[in-house]
């Protein structure tokens, strides 16, 4: 534990949903959710004025939708959020070399180890700064959390939600955490939370006054040892800067079951590309590829295949989920697919492009045989697979529609500019046009298939955004224990 609070925990707000209502105007102020919008699908964040309504993250859509019918309902999008986050964690890396990021919107930073902050005062100030240069840069708020430990941080920030900064002053830590539920603290899930109550403790005080000796009889050595440390407020943990990722992969959860055996094919090679292109993102290449199916009885399987070296060639990926897929009984339904490399390295095996190529090369027919057609136009993605019967054939038109054209994502017109999706169906497509800073733009609405309209980037959410390259100014070092602990802040 230190003896000034020096570790920051940040936490922007509501992130996707804010980033959303910052780049399309017309949304400010209104409740908006972001997710999967099928009704399999889950919501990822709720912006402040939806959670009113009682919607949360990780909440089933349909139940989303009964609870506020008029939210926006929006698809989550990532290259944005991206974006957004490279922004706000290259502040945080001004700071202090120390940045330990947990998501695209949390991280760590030990202050102390950047030489930005040794006291409450220093402290505070930091954090009011980082606060107005990351609402300066993004436009968007982020909520701070100053302490000795990490857990104490990651508590405080939590207090001072939305768009506000907590500091919760070394030595108050125990009285500070004494009446909160079990569930504050690292650790303790809903099944631990339950055991404990069952035993009479449903308080962090209650945890403190049991005993390590009782917790420990309880939970076993190392949880019950380590949850009493944190219940009297001892948090030893450091600010680590690099978490290596040990796998990367991606996942879909379809509206209706799969039984098309052609279709389940397709929509693995679909996320194979979508899993290498984030390994190549990242800088990565993987040895190890698995693929996950989940049935419709909801039994879970999963499939592994260990390559000769790493890779992060496409092809050998979504070969080896091809031939993984072949292992797996899939009569009865699928409800969700991924695809994932595990074994990352950060070098590939040049023979395996090698192989690749030379298995491509012996799959093309020759010139003129049936087979010798060009690739269609979905490029192997969803709705590729033929239709069985006229009904089918127009709801797979309609999920094409769908999936091409997803609410919220960002289309540019030739005629009227830059917008984004409000909606799609029965063949047409509805735009709103804005952008970023500008009024509430006018809705129009077009075919799905008007050459006129096409997918587009996401803009910047602040143009012409102040130059922080000199951020932070150097100061001279506060006396320790100046200013007033406990401090809390709001804009």
């Amino acid at each position: 534990m230190r003896a000034a609070p020096t570790i920051l925990h940040l936490d922007m707000d509501a992130f996707y949903a804010s980033a959303e209502q910052a780049a399309k105007p017309s949304l400010r102020g209104k409740p908006v959710v972001v997710g999967g919008l099928g009704p399999r699908g889950v919501v990822a964040t709720a912006s402040y004025e939806a959670r009113r309504f009682g919607v949360h993250s990780a909440m089933p859509m349909a139940q989303a939708r009964r609870l506020a019918p008029n939210a926006a309902y929006l698809v989550p999008r990532f290259a944005l959020y991206r974006s957004v986050s490279d922004q706000v964690m290259e502040l945080l890396g001004r700071l202090s070399p120390l940045v330990e990021p947990l998501s695209l919107d949390e991280a760590f930073v030990d202050l102390e180890a950047g030489g930005t902050a040794d006291d409450t005062a220093s402290a505070l100030e930091i954090g009011r700064e980082l606060r107005e240069a990351i609402e300066a840069v993004t436009g968007l708020s982020g909520s701070v959390g100053l302490a000795g430990s990490k857990m104490l941080a990651k508590i405080a920030s939590e207090e001072a939600k939305p768009d506000g900064m907590r500091l919760i002053a070394p030595g108050t830590e125990r009285e500070h955490l004494a009446p909160m539920p079990v569930r504050t603290l690292p650790g303790v899930g809903p099944a631990t939370a339950d055991h404990l109550r069952r035993a009479g403790m449903t308080t962090v005080d209650d945890l403190a006054e049991a005993g390590e000796a009782e917790l420990v009889r309880l939970l076993g050595k190392a949880h019950g040892a380590s949850l009493h440390r944190m219940a009297i407020g001892l948090d030893d943990r450091p600010v680590v800067a690099e978490r290596d990722a040990k796998s990367v992969s991606v996942e879909d959860t379809f509206d209706m079951d799969l039984h098309d055996r052609v279709r389940v094919r397709t929509e693995v090679e679909r996320l194979a590309d979508r899993c290498v292109q984030r390994l190549r993102g990242a800088g990565r290449s993987g040895r190890t590829v698995v693929l996950k199916v989940r049935r419709y009885d909801f039994s879970t399987l999963t499939r592994s295949e260990t390559l000769r070296g790493p890779t992060d060639d496409p092809a050998v990926v979504r070969e080896a989920a091809a031939r993984l897929l072949e292992s797996v009984d899939t009569t009865g339904g699928v409800r969700l697919l991924g695809v994932g490399v595990t074994g990352l390295a950060d070098f590939t095996q040049e023979d395996l492009f090698a192989q690749a190529a030379g298995e491509r090369a012996a799959a093309v027919p020759p010139e003129g045989t049936a087979e010798a057609r060009p690739q269609d136009d979905t490029g192997g993605h969803e709705g590729a697979a033929e239709p069985e019967a006229g009904q089918q054939g127009q709801d797979n038109a309609e999920q094409l529609a769908a999936r091409r054209w997803p609410a919220g994502h960002d289309v540019c017109h030739e005629v009227h500019g830059h917008g984004w999706v409000q909606g799609s169906g029965v063949g047409r497509v509805t735009v709103r046009f804005e952008v970023p800073g500008s009024p509430p733009g006018r809705v129009r609405t077009f075919r799905v298939d008007d050459p006129e309209l096409r997918a587009a980037e996401p803009l910047p959410l602040v143009r012409d955004a102040p130059d922080y390259s000199s951020w932070p100014a150097s100061r001279p070092k506060s006396r320790s224990g100046a200013g007033s602990p406990g401090a809390a802040s709001r804009p």
